[in-house]
């Protein structure tokens, strides 16, 4: 039985003895009797029996519509397990419209790979102001959790927010000889999902993901990791549509792996700070993949010592060698518009597919100087990208980068069968 279930049991027992007690309040109190027997009206010398308590199944939630895992056997310390304590509260509230699952402050979580899955009931928010922590010995994770940490599946309208931290304890990923395709949050099917305030840490590989999803909103979120930490997306797009990404320090994940479907459209990324990380505003796709990526716009991108702060990436390789494809992901309809602050190794690099160009690039507004750090420099480079610089542009290299026109480029791009995206 539902905690819901629950209560409205308890409230229609008590409604009940209510009615009865003051139907009652004006008769005698003393039972009638029957003269020719004397037992009461009814055939029983006994009074009815009290109504059974209402069964209990687990702790209720703290106040109305809060679960606080703490409730539901969280010990918060950062040793004990408390994974079963976030399902059992994540359950709970999944049931209740409106509910929140709340990770309190000053108390650290250990959570072991787990899927939170909907269906649920509208209005649901998760309340981070706490730390969540992985399992920090990777060889901890089950075999079939390689993918994820936090799962989030079938969920529509929730949203993530608070003043925790979510911290993958990637370290021991990191120096694994092995590569996973690892990411720390991962929501799949997921529509209408709000992310904000919290802090992102160390995942192993990628922080945060979303997949077959839409209706994004990501707002003023911080993800980092050391250095010398091979992360290579702060929040990854695949099959992703109406997204907004503001206030954040994030960078776009790869499409089109292993000949994969990939359809990702109407991307906002604006007001993002970065600081010494090796991609700053990016799209990559792998060779041989389908689909489209249409119609992204970065605007008011800070960066500070980023190797790349502008970036396609259609020639993207994860190993040593891979192989020439000349299948493609289309790109079209890319703005990049006021990134300014310092690069370390290439402004722009726009590496787009010898097959098909990517088409409708904007370059506005765009204000890159090199690192006072470094000194390994690289030429802009735009490879068979078709678009308009404008407005005012540093290194002045940006101004010549893309080619003019396209037109006739842009059919054969449309020739080719986007239709299952849409």
């Amino acid at each position: 039985m539902s905690l819901l279930t629950m209560v409205f049991v308890t409230f229609s027992i008590i409604y009940v003895e209510a009615r009865n007690k003051n139907h009652n309040k004006n008769k005698l109190h003393k039972p009638h009797k029957n003269s020719s027997n004397g037992h009461t009206r009814g055939g029983s010398s006994s009074p009815l029996p009290a109504p059974a308590p209402v069964p209990h199944y687990g702790p209720p939630p703290t106040q109305m519509g809060t679960f606080d895992v703490m409730s539901f056997g969280a010990k918060g310390n950062g040793i004990s397990d408390d994974s079963m304590a976030l399902r059992a509260a994540w359950n709970g509230a999944c049931k209740v419209a409106g509910a929140t699952v709340k990770v309190p402050a000053k108390h650290k979580f250990l959570i072991m790979p787990i899927t939170l899955q909907g269906p649920c009931l509208p209005g649901l928010t998760l309340q981070i102001d706490g730390t969540l922590l992985a399992p920090p010995d990777a060889s901890s994770w089950p075999k079939s959790s390689l993918f994820q940490w936090i799962n989030f599946k079938w969920v529509q309208n929730l949203t993530i927010k608070g003043s925790g931290t979510v911290d993958g304890k990637g370290s021991n990923w990191w120096s694994s000889s092995e590569s996973y395709d690892m990411q720390a949050i991962r929501f799949y099917a997921s529509n209408y999902i709000v992310v904000r305030d919290i802090k992102i840490i160390n995942s192993p590989l990628c922080h945060l993901k979303f997949d077959n999803s839409k209706g994004i909103n990501v707002n003023n979120i911080t993800i980092s990791s050391p250095e010398n930490s091979p992360n290579t997306d702060g929040i990854h797009l695949q099959n992703t549509q109406d997204v907004e990404i503001q206030h954040s320090d994030i960078g776009t994940g790869g499409l089109g792996k292993d000949n994969t479907m990939a359809c990702v459209s109407n991307i906002i990324v604006e007001d993002i700070t970065m600081r010494n990380t090796l991609y700053g505003a990016r799209i990559k796709t792998w060779q041989g993949g389908i689909g489209i990526v249409k119609n992204v716009s970065f605007s008011r991108i800070q960066v500070y010592d980023v190797s790349y702060p502008i970036t396609i990436d259609q020639y993207y390789c994860d190993k040593h060698i891979c192989k020439n494809q000349t299948g493609t992901v289309v790109i079209t309809g890319v703005k990049f518009d006021q990134i300014s602050g310092s690069y370390a190794t290439q402004p722009v690099h726009l590496a787009c597919s010898n097959s098909i160009p990517c088409t409708d690039v904007d370059l506005t507004d765009i204000q890159l100087r090199p690192s006072l750090t470094y000194r390994d420099f690289q030429q802009t480079l735009c490879w068979n990208s078709y678009g308009k610089s404008q407005g005012s542009l540093l290194p002045s290299s940006i101004d010549y980068c893309l080619r003019s026109g396209g037109g006739s480029i842009k059919r054969i791009a449309r020739s080719r069968d986007h239709s299952l995206c849409y």
